[in-house]
């Protein structure tokens, strides 16, 4: 077979890596739900598509019998990547997906004893989250082998979210931040902390999230103290107190519902000129007991950019049969260095 199943194959982050695997030679077998946008992208590429929801296992089985693999595109992740996953150990299918969302990483993670016996690989994060800030906090584990405390920051700059990012950001805020402490996963208040950091030009202020590293980088290193930060606009940070008073009125589902609908009126996405002159800055920090610090700095491509030529790699690999059963993160399969193998990335040690 040597192809893989594409599913949500018309969204934005979808398309981005459509385009750039046919570009690299790969055939993959679109699929959705949505027939009509399915069949005009399959025209356009030359590729065959399977029309059906996640929830026709019947229909899911027999799409993955045709592949090797999936890249699961279709968010927020934390109503889908249960059904694809089962599916994926049902047929004996590699699972990949593009989530950030800590509970999906936690319950694949939990099923790394059935995706051994399948003999299948799971490689949940396999885009921008959280690839970059899994190597780094790899590199930086290996650097100081004694770790015991790790922060990784985040900045975005030129470029946006795109639509499906921002409805899975709705879809989790119920659940608010969170760190990993003593290596269980906790929850934290909205804006439980804001510290500095230095992206190359002097401190910014970032705010604690909880960023998927809060579940891969404990994974990937062993480090049982994860926190996890983002540069955001004053403004933003402002509305995220608000939401420490505001919150619970938010998170039913009618308002849930009606916010993501709002989200319709918006782009798709940052547009190729934004993607072509943006780029992210990650900090990473670890410390050990005996108070020894170890810093280091990375920059990549703009987000999504980044997350296509990533998946797209992972999956050439796994074609490839480059692959370790059960589950994995980025830099457990490939890695500390993976992540420098793409364009506009850069690695210093501070």
């Amino acid at each position: 077979m040597n192809t893989f199943l594409l599913y949500g194959s018309y969204g934005y982050t979808g398309r981005l890596i459509l385009d750039l695997a046919v570009q690299n030679g790969l055939k993959p077998l679109l699929a959705g739900r949505d027939e009509t946008r399915l069949k005009a992208q399959a025209e356009q590429y030359g590729l065959d598509y399977r029309a059906f929801s996640l929830d026709n296992s019947s229909a899911l089985d027999s799409a993955l019998c045709e592949v090797d693999a999936v890249l699961h595109c279709a968010g927020p992740f934390v109503l889908t990547f249960r059904q694809m996953a089962e599916a994926c150990l049902r047929t004996r299918r590699h699972y990949v997906d593009i989530s950030g969302e800590i509970e999906g990483f936690e319950a694949l993670a939990a099923l790394d004893g059935e995706a051994r016996a399948a003999g299948i690989m799971m490689l949940p994060g396999a885009g921008f989250d959280v690839v970059p800030t899994d190597c780094l906090a790899a590199h930086l584990k290996r650097r100081l082998p004694s770790a015991t405390h790790l922060r990784l920051f985040i900045r975005s700059v030129g470029a946006g979210v795109s639509r499906g990012t921002a409805k899975s950001g709705i879809e989790n805020m119920h659940r608010g931040g969170r760190i990993r402490r003593d290596g269980k996963i906790v929850s934290v208040p909205p804006v439980w902390r804001i510290l500095p950091a230095d992206f190359g030009r002097g401190p910014v202020q970032t705010v604690s999230i909880g960023w998927g590293d809060v579940s891969t980088a404990y994974h990937s290193t062993g480090i049982p103290n994860v926190e996890t930060y983002m540069a955001f606009p004053r403004a933003m940070v402002d509305a995220l107190y608000l939401t420490r008073w505001f919150g619970p009125l938010m998170y039913s589902r009618p308002m849930k519902s009606l916010l993501q609908s709002l989200l319709n009126l918006t782009p798709l996405g940052p547009d190729g000129q934004a993607r072509q002159r943006g780029r992210a800055l990650i900090v990473g920090e670890v410390s050990d007991a005996t108070g020894k610090v170890v810093r280091g700095r990375l920059q990549t491509s703009e987000g999504y950019s980044f997350t296509a030529q990533a998946t797209v790699e992972v999956m050439k690999r796994i074609l490839g049969l480059d692959l370790r059963t059960g589950f994995q993160t980025p830099s457990q399969v490939y890695g500390a260095d993976f992540v420098l193998q793409f364009p506009n990335v850069k690695r210093e040690d501070l």
